[in-house]
């Protein structure tokens, strides 16, 4: 069972605090896959904006069990003050660091910045306090455009339901998009949004009246194997091809292009995971054309050839 710690501290963003043990909580194959702990500074309670406190299980020396650590975002205190933590929070976390997972939702990447544990590394936050994390920890490489960043051991999230997105993404990772989509639908949420796609930032809505490109979304989902182009996506919403481009990006934050090839990639990763087609006629499932392509877009999402993911992901069971 894969222990999952998750560090409340005062001030704690109420969403955040609760998408790990709701999202591992329901991952399962045949039982469950992760075991969930809350823990705080001293056993304390510890207060959020809504009125309520929390009162952990656990205090800090659960962290050094963990096999990943969790630390919600928080809505105040020295962490966005001043960059800084109590030592035995600093202490606990970079004890976790040499044998645990380490994942931060939105300004919880502040307690690992003032932890000294993204130092030199990639990481994200919520696009609001990007300034702050900015001037508080030069040495971190921001980048506040994205929704969530996998660096390895160490993983970052934009606010809120980014949060959920990159837990879902860790249940994937840890075992497969079979489990991760059965998960996602248990928490009625959508099962993928890469995490490279923009952070919403103050977009204006799209006209609600007939306008948006969601049918159209939903259609290319259907059709992957199909090619298509830009005018004929247009043409399907009934919008210029300027006036669907802006949409579709105001309401996925991604170009029609990359939306779609990141679709194509999670079916491709689908199938490579419960299937023993060839890669060749994945390719063209997927709507790749040809395996090279395949290979060429799955490399770019996750670093691996198609073999080689679908050996990593595969059981042995399934495999055999």
């Amino acid at each position: 069972m894969h222990r999952v710690a998750v560090l409340a501290l005062d001030d704690f963003a109420t969403l955040d605090l609760g998408i790990p043990g709701q999202v591992f909580r329901v991952a399962r194959n045949h039982g469950p896959l992760y075991e969930i702990v809350t823990c705080t500074p001293g056993g304390r309670p510890v207060r959020g904006p809504a009125g309520y406190s929390v009162v952990p299980d656990h205090d800090l020396s659960v962290l050094a069990t963990a096999d990943t650590v969790v630390v919600p975002g928080i809505l105040s205190g020295k962490p966005l003050e001043d960059g800084t933590i109590g030592d035995d929070v600093r202490e606990a976390l970079r004890e976790a660091a040499g044998h645990a997972r380490l994942i931060s939702i939105c300004t919880g990447a502040f307690v690992l910045a003032a932890a000294g544990l993204l130092d030199g590394r990639p990481a994200t936050t919520h696009w609001r306090d990007a300034p702050n994390f900015r001037r508080l920890f030069p040495r971190v490489r921001l980048d506040p455009d994205v929704l969530f960043i996998d660096d390895g051991d160490v993983l970052t999230s934009a606010g809120v339901a980014a949060g959920i997105d990159l837990c879902l993404h860790v249940v994937r990772r840890d075992h497969g998009s079979e489990v991760a989509n059965r998960t996602a639908r248990r928490c009625v949420t959508p099962p993928f949004r890469e995490g490279g796609q923009a952070q919403y930032i103050e977009r204006p809505l799209p006209d609600p009246a007939g306008t948006t490109t969601a049918p159209t979304r939903a259609w290319m989902l259907e059709h992957l194997e199909e090619p298509v182009n830009l005018a004929a996506l247009a043409a399907h919403a009934r919008m210029s091809v300027r006036t669907f481009t802006r949409r579709f990006r105001e309401e996925t934050g991604l170009s029609p292009a990359r939306w779609l090839a990141g679709q194509r990639v999670a079916h491709a990763r689908h199938l490579l995971e419960t299937t023993d087609l060839p890669v060749d006629v994945i390719a063209r499932k997927a709507g790749f054309g040809s395996a090279v392509s395949l290979r060429q877009h799955l490399h770019a999402a996750v670093g691996v050839s198609p073999l080689v993911y679908r050996q990593t992901f595969r059981t042995p069971a399934a495999l055999g």
